[in-house]
């Protein structure tokens, strides 16, 4: 397609434009005639007569580009495409822009008619005379509700930087941060400027990244009053935003005394009306089942589902996203993924002396606060059947058959224990009463695939070293011909898959051969993939990763409100044993191994405990 007038074209790929000069009593006329029974598809070759002047064009038609892009762009839509995560949303975001720029140079205006001056003017104005700056009015707006907390200046601000430097933010994001305090846009960003870095692995161009990042970041003073602040937020945002469809997310990074009204507030004096919005919620979600679901109904009665995004940051590692792959992608798992097959599952998460757990522990303790979140979620992604698709709702409503099929947790397969201080080492002031710093668990799920089969959970804070891993154990070979040669320590010849995070990431799979050299003599070893070896590459922050997924509208990681609900359903009967004085908690040493009772209840089960 081409539009010619004079001198000036527009060219377009796919069909033409003819412009036809009026008689002269027209040439500074403003009307624009549209012979519409002309236009035919841009593919069937049509012409489109458009009667204009021709001396006073540039002047009388500014934007006349812009305006024929405007009405003819879904003529131009590139076919949808299938999720790619490089660099998709620079593409997608940024597809307005990108159109406008990429054909300013078909553009040609004669010297004598108008001055450079004039000439870039053009560019920027639309048909009305307003101006209009192409570039740089955001597709994607984010802003972070409680911007100068912990939370929001170690992760939060450089995940967002982390994206945008890697590409996956649009050149033209808006970023902008809301709380209490009494300062300006400058000194947001020096706060936070201090929290940003490129990875070790990307340098290019740090520094620019770095100035283009910080220029987009906006600060409002939001007050004691939420509603007045959320309106004053609303208005930076349509200011810079300069009437275009935008698209918002808002990261609600506040205490949970406080969320109620930040929530309600944004509901009704936040939201545009010119694109999606979406609210990320940070756990805990709810003291208990009757407080989650006031808290639930609450929210729903704002926001509609879709919009909800309930982040858990455990869940974004890459040993959680790989779990669904290694299992419905490889045929040498799948047909051996149930109970005739696997002897027992474990779950294992531990924090060391680095990790201060007054960072999210506030009488809560370990099960309200991992336990019910992370550690149900992983169970769930791992012993689900297989989704009809990848689609988030579709991996969701499989997770919660499983969540709704696990046994209610009865006091005799529950070990608690809390640490206590030794050597002159600190404890934590919010650790108090019987808040618990140590779970174990021996979880069941009643359906055909896994009956009998026991999910094994071992989570504590202040134990010898920081571990995260899945153990899946498989059963021993019946009738073993290789028996004898195995040696008197059967449990140790069994194969194991070992998914593991921390310390180093890696995909272990334990096999018996036959130790080379002469006579015959078995050995237990391990096929290692060690990520750090394998893949050059930083892996990215758990932040980046469901922050991504929230623009992306991926909600497959994060908890729907019925699912919140099933998960509360297995926790209850422990936690009002504990609200009772029911259950005792044994003190372990920091540092330590955990509660001796773990010992017990993994051989109460049949399970052979395996050593840090």
């Amino acid at each position: 397609m081409s539009v010619s007038f004079s001198s000036t074209s527009v060219s377009f790929s796919e069909s033409s434009f003819a412009f036809q000069r009026p008689a002269p009593a027209h040439l500074c006329s403003n009307s624009l005639t549209v012979a519409s029974n002309n236009f035919h598809s841009a593919t069937g070759g049509g012409r489109l007569v458009l009667n204009v002047g021709g001396t006073c064009l540039c002047r009388k038609f500014r934007g006349l580009k812009l305006w024929l892009l405007e009405r003819l762009s879904f003529q131009f839509q590139p076919p949808k495409q299938p999720k790619n995560r490089n660099h998709h949303f620079r593409n997608n975001l940024e597809n307005e822009k990108g159109s406008v720029s990429d054909s300013s140079s078909n553009l040609r205006v004669p010297d004598d008619k108008v001055t450079p001056v004039e000439s870039l003017s053009l560019l920027q104005t639309g048909l009305s005379g307003t101006p209009v700056d192409v570039g740089r009015k955001p597709s994607l707006c984010i802003a972070v509700i409680g911007a100068t907390g912990e939370l929001a200046k170690r992760k939060i601000f450089p995940a967002l930087f982390a994206l945008y430097y890697s590409g996956f933010l649009p050149e033209n994001v808006g970023i902008f941060g809301y709380s209490r305090k009494d300062i300006t846009d400058e000194d947001l960003r020096s706060i936070i400027a201090s929290t940003l870095t490129c990875r070790v692995d990307h340098q290019e161009n740090c520094d620019n990244k770095l100035d283009a990042f910080l220029s987009k970041t906006y600060y409002i003073n939001g007050g004691y009053d939420n509603k007045y602040g959320m309106s004053m937020l609303n208005s930076r945002m349509e200011q810079i935003e300069g009437g275009s469809k935008t698209n918002r997310i808002f990261y609600l990074s506040v205490p949970q005394e406080a969320l109620l009204d930040v929530a309600s507030c944004l509901a009704s004096s936040a939201q545009t009306q010119n694109g999606w919005n979406r609210i990320i919620f940070e756990k805990p979600f709810g003291f208990d089942a009757r407080s989650s679901d006031r808290l639930t109904q609450y929210i729903l009665s704002n926001f509609q589902e879709k919009q909800i995004f309930r982040i858990d940051h455990l869940l974004g590692r890459n040993l959680i996203e790989n779990l669904t792959v290694l299992r419905f992608s490889n045929l040498v798992f799948e047909p051996l993924w149930s109970r005739t097959y696997i002897d027992n599952v474990q779950v294992i998460l531990s924090e060391d002396l680095a990790v201060h757990p007054g960072r999210y522990f506030s009488g809560y303790g370990i099960i309200r606060d991992i336990v019910h979140c992370h550690v149900l979620q992983t169970i769930a992604l791992l012993a689900m059947e297989p989704p009809i698709s990848l689609d988030g709702e579709d991996i969701r409503n499989e997770k919660l058959k499983v969540l709704r099929l696990i046994r209610k947790l009865e006091p005799k397969d529950v070990i608690l224990g809390q640490y206590k201080a030794s050597g002159g080492a600190k404890v934590d002031a919010c650790v108090n009463g019987l808040t618990p710093t140590y779970f174990a668990a021996a979880l069941y799920i009643d359906n055909a695939r896994w009956d009998g089969v026991p999910f094994l959970i071992k989570t504590g804070l202040g134990l010898i070293k920081h571990q995260m891993e899945i153990r899946i154990q498989f059963r021993n070979v019946p009738g073993n011909v290789y028996h004898e040669c195995i040696g008197h320590n059967r449990d140790r010849a069994i194969n194991e898959l070992i998914l593991r995070d921390v310390p180093d990431e890696a995909i272990l799979v334990r096999v018996n051969n036959k130790v080379p050299g002469l006579g015959l003599q078995l050995d237990s070893s391990e096929l290692n993939l060690l990520y750090k070896d394998k893949y050059n590459m930083e892996v990215p922050d758990s932040y980046e990763h469901l922050l991504l997924d929230v623009i992306d509208g991926d909600n497959h990681l994060f908890m729907r409100s019925d699912e919140l609900a099933a998960a509360w359903t297995i926790l209850t009967p422990i936690l009002n044993e504990i609200d009772k004085n029911n259950m005792s908690v044994e003190l372990y040493e920091m540092g330590g191994r955990g509660p001796v009772g773990a010992y017990y209840l993994w051989a109460k089960h049949g399970v052979r405990w395996v050593e840090d």
